[in-house]
């Protein structure tokens, strides 16, 4: 908890990244969607099983 409470006051505009999937773009390039997103789309499809 201490060395997060030093990201946060000692980094100018410290603040936490977002940990979600669809904010990384690492898994944007390699094509990867949270669970949900992906669960939406194989239903669109009708290839939910």
């Amino acid at each position: 908890m201490a060395l997060l409470l030093v990201k946060l006051l000692f980094k100018k505009n410290g603040e936490f990244t977002s940990q979600h999937i669809h904010d990384s773009q690492a898994m944007k390039d390699r094509n990867i969607h949270c669970v949900i997103d992906q669960d939406r789309e194989a239903r669109q499809k009708g290839k939910a099983y």
